[in-house]
């Protein structure tokens, strides 16, 4: 039997894709910003070129730091304080994930960012989540339909935990599929918001953690033990508890033993992770030898802004460096949608009626 071929860059850009890990403030258009940055009076952006402004924020993310990548949303959330910006920035993230074959998309925001124009946390959800809808409608009417779900990050250094997940709650049967915390993970550990993962957890409410990208195995351990996170953001570290033999055999710890046999999934995000520092290069990021061993991995954008990325980029780069193939791509992209915080029949459909037929249109065998 031939060995598969690599996909080209166009197949890749056709396949439909599942997006579990992309952050709404982390992706705007840079001409968007600046448009929305004249209108709304604000002056600190560091260029008001859009082409430059786009070089400058993968410039500044690029540092190798996690605090230093994460200060380059100060300028991004600026611009999203009121129900119009916020309308417009979703509306957009919909549109642009569409037009890049993105079938299903779980995209994450922080209300508790985007109140210094005055805006209530519900009314911040609903402008998000109807900008997402437009962008559906969008979509659909331009041929390239998109499922759009929103995610409510909670602030880890902040102490709203529990009310964002209560608005988790509130909002999810309207567009919200679930919980998340983020920010610097060193010094802010998970379980600091415990009164909201075992509120959610009693509302059978979906939540997931960042835990494993900046910080070790620690933060994975209490991430799934102490706080029963349904899936792991990035989780790129527990290959810190893998040893890999000279002739190519693995070893799994305990912890990584736990996560693979669980089928935990593993929101990966190679291009952000190579810049904030968590792995070396794509050809070598941890992603390839997780997928290798089975684990439930997902590839993910992360913050397309700042990495100046989208999926089908990050899916080529697995290509061309990571020499991944196109079942490679079609089995992270199941073991997404297996994972979404979307019912279980509509997960199905997704997978079987869209998923399944797209990829075999493109000559997967499987």
């Amino acid at each position: 039997m031939s060995e598969p071929s690599s996909p080209t860059a166009q197949v890749v850009r056709r396949a439909p894709k599942a997006l579990l890990h992309d952050h709404l403030d982390g992706g705007l258009r840079p001409a968007t910003m600046v448009e929305l940055a004249e209108a709304s009076g604000y002056d600190g952006l560091p260029t008001t070129d859009p082409a430059a402004l786009g070089e400058w924020f993968r410039d500044a993310a690029d540092s190798g730091s996690l605090v230093r990548y994460l200060e380059t949303f100060s300028h991004t959330v600026a611009v999203m304080q009121t129900e119009d910006q916020l309308r417009r920035v979703a509306r957009e993230c919909a549109l642009d994930l569409a037009a890049d074959g993105v079938v299903y998309a779980e995209s994450r925001f922080a209300p508790e960012q985007h109140l210094e124009g005055g805006l209530e946390l519900e009314a911040v959800v609903e402008a998000v989540l109807a900008g997402f809808r437009e962008g559906e409608d969008e979509a659909a009417a331009a041929g390239t339909p998109i499922r759009m779900r929103g995610l409510l990050i909670a602030m880890r250094h902040a102490a709203r935990s529990r009310e964002i997940a209560e608005l988790a709650v509130a909002y999810r049967d309207r567009g919200v599929g679930g919980f998340d915390i983020a920010g610097a993970e060193a010094g802010f550990p998970p379980t600091r918001h415990l009164d909201a993962f075992e509120y959610l957890r009693r509302e059978n409410a979906h939540f997931t953690i960042h835990a494993g990208e900046a910080f070790g195995l620690p933060s994975i351990w209490e991430a799934i033990q102490w706080c029963g996170a349904a899936r792991l953001g990035h989780g790129v570290r527990i290959v810190d508890d893998i040893e890999v033999g000279a002739r190519g055999g693995a070893v799994l710890g305990r912890l990584a033993a736990f996560v693979r046999d669980r089928r935990i999934p593993l929101e990966m995000c190679p291009s952000s992770n190579v810049q904030t520092g968590a792995a070396d290069s794509v050809a070598t990021h941890p992603i390839t030898l997780l997928k290798d061993l089975r684990f439930r991995v997902t590839v993910n954008t992360d913050n397309r802004l700042m990495s100046g990325t989208s999926m089908s980029r990050e899916m080529g780069l697995l290509v061309d460096e990571a020499g991944w193939d196109l079942e490679d791509l079609r089995w992270v992209t199941i073991n997404a949608m297996k994972s979404a915080f979307l019912p279980f029949d509509e997960r199905l459909e997704l997978i079987e009626h869209v998923v399944k037929p797209g990829y075999a249109a493109l000559g997967s065998v499987r």
